[in-house]
């Protein structure tokens, strides 16, 4: 009995996200009212306030269902041994994860002030830094926890910053990916940078 409700709820909750990441990624979020968004659904307001009080809600909402795959490689990631191999499926997961959440992750790059003072900008920093503890030694040098960091940023890239150069989205990914394995693997063999 009650099943026959929730997927109805999924249903609108999911048409709502769906218009309001249009509408943010067209107009941009601090021009973004509900009211359009109501009308662009074709529901009442109080329909919509049904499901989100706010625009803020309706992102956040956005940002935690496509984020899940991310909190589970994370929590995944905690409990298993600081190999060479899983930290490799831990880039290879986040990739997937990436490539599952652009259309967030191109709307908080094409946002950054506004998402810096929202809740979901704090939370996504600390999720790249559990990502990054996650593919560094504990007590790396300096030069090895920049070359982590680095992976990771070169998969952002490989999504985000190259999307709009010429060549197959998937082909960029896994070219990013095969950079982080590269700066992940150095770093993991705690191989010396260039003197300087």
């Amino acid at each position: 009995m009650d099943s026959t409700p929730q997927p109805r709820r999924g249903n609108t909750r999911q048409r709502i996200q769906d218009v309001a990441m249009d509408l943010f990624a067209q107009q941009g979020y601090e021009k973004t009212s509900l009211r359009e968004i109501s009308e662009q659904l074709q529901v009442t307001k109080a329909a919509l306030y049904y499901h989100f009080k706010t625009k803020e809600d309706i992102l956040i909402s956005i940002f935690e269902d496509l984020n899940r795959p991310i909190e589970e490689l994370i929590a995944w990631g905690q409990e298993q041994p600081r190999t060479l191999e899983t930290k490799k499926e831990i880039l290879v997961r986040y990739s997937e994860a990436l490539k599952a959440a652009t259309p967030l992750f191109v709307f908080m790059q094409e946002n950054q002030a506004t998402v810096r003072e929202l809740s979901i900008g704090h939370t996504m920093k600390n999720r790249v830094v559990a990502l990054v503890d996650l593919v560094k030694d504990p007590d790396a040098p300096l030069i090895d926890q920049v070359r982590c960091f680095t992976a990771l940023f070169a998969m952002h890239a490989g999504t985000l910053a190259l999307r709009e150069s010429e060549g197959d989205p998937d082909e960029k990914r896994k070219a990013a990916l095969e950079v982080a394995f590269e700066l992940v693997t150095k770093a993991h063999d705690h191989e010396p940078g260039p003197a300087g």
